[in-house]
């Protein structure tokens, strides 16, 4: 089992850079790829970054390809997505979770809500024009 907490969301400014964190507890979360999500209010999450157990392989989504960079180190137990240039459209409520299936190698966009688990309570993140 793991439980996972996200931090790191706040008020930014367009074109400024933020970095959310996803701390795991227990060793599932080093063994098993994680996924960022987020969503809005009245919208369905949308699933906009992961990366493998060894931190080798990782996906992003259209909306986010070219200004993100998810990245981990698991001596921490964290998992970290870091997105420059936001946009207001990146304002949303973000949740990590982690891979149901351990050791996944290759991280796609295959990869729905239903692959993941433990999810957290979320950060905030707004972004002002």
């Amino acid at each position: 089992q793991a439980q996972v907490a996200e931090s790191g969301g706040g008020s930014v400014q367009a074109g400024e850079s933020l970095r959310l964190s996803c701390v795991g507890d227990g060793r599932a979360f080093i063994q098993h790829a994680t996924g960022w999500f987020r969503q809005g209010s009245g919208s369905q999450r949308e699933y906009v970054a992961a990366i493998n157990w060894k931190g080798t392989t990782t996906w992003y989504s259209d909306s986010l390809k070219g200004r993100a960079t998810i990245s981990r180190d698991n001596t921490r137990n964290t998992v970290y997505l870091q997105i420059d240039n936001v946009k207001p459209e990146d304002s949303d409520t973000y949740y990590c979770a982690v891979d149901l299936s351990p050791f996944r190698q290759r991280v796609t966009g295959t990869l729905t809500s239903v692959d993941f688990d433990y999810w957290g309570q979320g950060t905030q993140v707004t972004v002002s024009s």
